[in-house]
């Protein structure tokens, strides 16, 4: 009587025993289709972010980073989404803006953040203004 019952607990095959890592591995299987973006929002901005030397992409970068890769599709979605809404609204065609937008935009802040990068790959820079 010191024998264990051969009979499979619910929700696994009866080759395999129940564990906690086949109970999450179910998990993650069934839930798959719950996390992360709506499919509408998904396409387009994946396909901007391959974009050589685009807006989109050079912004796309910059937020995963922080956000992760997900919210930062999303974010660019939310992007082309208003630049849509302003296209439409104003009756202007779509401006490119083009990667360097953002090194253009504030030399200070890109060289800082360009020497703490050598920094943190172990160079002493020292950095003083062309002539």
């Amino acid at each position: 009587m010191g024998a264990t019952s051969s009979v499979p607990r619910r929700g696994t095959s009866s080759s395999r025993p129940t564990t906690s890592a086949n109970r999450s591995r179910i998990d993650l299987k069934s839930r798959s289709n719950e996390v992360g973006a709506p499919a509408a929002l998904n396409g387009p901005p994946s396909a901007a972010i391959r974009t050589k030397d685009s807006y989109l992409r050079a912004q796309f970068h910059r937020l995963k980073s922080r956000l992760g890769p997900m919210k930062a599709i999303i974010a660019v979605a939310a992007s082309m989404l208003t630049s849509a809404f302003h296209m439409l609204t104003n009756g202007s065609e779509y401006k490119e803006l083009t990667g360097a937008h953002f090194d253009r935009r504030d030399h200070a802040k890109l060289a800082k953040r360009l020497v703490r990068r050598l920094e943190d790959l172990g160079l002493k820079v020292t950095v003083e203004q062309a002539a």
